[in-house]
């Protein structure tokens, strides 16, 4: 037995790896929910249900879907160069408090917008940083920001940003009108943030597709070694890539605290693993940024199907990690047989 990498994957391993993965990870999750004596297609009915069977259910799916299409798009970009961030929490956090110190002092949607993209992409040139000049591990050092980040956020709604209407509780005072994004109708869903994400993933295309630098970031992530020998500065790759993911994740993190709640508050409030959900956005798109449109949308609809069934029927609120951890499991694990065959001699 002889593990090749494939030149060229065809066509169809290209389309057929990631549905595949996809079917193999519901068919796991369905022996858990048998382990649970949860009869399966009555689990997978009721997340179809909550997700998309209601207006308010697709209201919400499409509501999740912007800031999992931001982060899954800035992920993308990263992937392709194989700069690994695996930060994008902590850098939708920083995009939140960047656009709260704004909306709290001189409020402006766009300078909100401005500030939070910014802030992101700072957040991710550290690790870029550290990874260029003194070789460090951008995967580790990424990780370990989230938790910085999140800590800030703690110190700004326990002290100095504490609302002086919050009661007690640790939140911010609430933002005024200009702070706010305009929602359709009776749903929660910000279409600006949705345009946005939308035009981010149309520009990434672009970007990889039809530009110089897109050819770079394709040349860099597929052999770094000719890219250097073409003369291609992997530093400046680097850069460019990890602050534009930080840059949209952060843009995520405005949406979360300008449209849905209006104010800071704690990071499992402000975001319930949208950065690291982003990451399985990304590969079951097998980083293309206009596959992650569909790839957002379908666990944007997990997510809200999950909430649905722990009301439905009982299950623990973890169950939907672990379908993330799984669905993770099997599109990467499809990634490996697109890339590599098995001959036998």
């Amino acid at each position: 037995m002889k593990i090749e990498r494939r030149l060229e994957p065809s066509r169809w391993v290209k389309i057929a790896a990631p549905a595949v993965s996809l079917v193999l990870a519901l068919g796991a999750i369905a022996v858990l929910f048998g382990a649970l004596r949860v009869n399966p297609l009555v689990a997978y009915r009721e997340i179809f249900r909550g997700a998309f069977g209601s207006l308010y259910g697709l209201s919400e799916t499409v509501t999740k879907t912007i800031p999992l299409l931001l982060v899954g798009v800035g992920l993308v970009l990263a992937y392709r160069a194989q700069v690994w961030n695996i930060g994008a929490e902590g850098q939708l956090l920083m995009g939140a408090i960047a656009a709260t110190g704004v909306a709290l002092h001189f409020p402006n949607l766009p300078a909100m917008f401005l500030a939070g993209f910014v802030a992101g992409a700072l957040w991710a040139l550290i690790p870029a940083a550290l990874k260029i000049w003194w070789r460090v591990d951008e995967v580790l050092t990424s990780l370990m920001l989230v938790y910085v980040a999140a800590e800030a956020v703690n110190y700004l709604i326990y002290g100095p940003w504490k609302g002086a209407e919050s009661r007690g509780f640790p939140l911010t005072d609430e933002f005024p009108d200009a702070a706010r994004l305009p929602v359709i109708g009776w749903s929660r869903i910000h279409y600006p943030t949705l345009v946005l994400a939308l035009l981010a993933a149309g520009f990434a295309w672009g970007l990889i597709r039809h530009t110089k630098v897109g050819f770079e970031i394709r040349v860099t992530g597929e052999n770094p070694a000719a890219a250097r020998y073409a003369g291609m500065s992997y530093a400046k790759i680097v850069l460019l890539v990890m602050g534009l993911s930080g840059g949209l994740a952060g843009i995520a993190g405005v949406g979360e605290v300008a449209g849905i709640h209006h104010r800071l508050l704690n990071p499992a409030g402000i975001s319930p693993g949208y950065g690291f959900t982003g990451i399985i956005v990304a590969w079951l798109a097998r980083l293309n940024p206009l596959g992650a449109i569909i790839s957002a949308f379908l666990l944007g609809g997990l997510l809200v199907g999950g909430d649905a069934i722990q009301v439905s029927l009982g299950l623990p609120a973890a169950t939907i990690e672990i379908f993330n951890g799984m669905i993770l499991l099997f599109v990467v694990g499809g990634e490996v047989v697109t890339r590599y065959r098995i001959r036998w001699s």
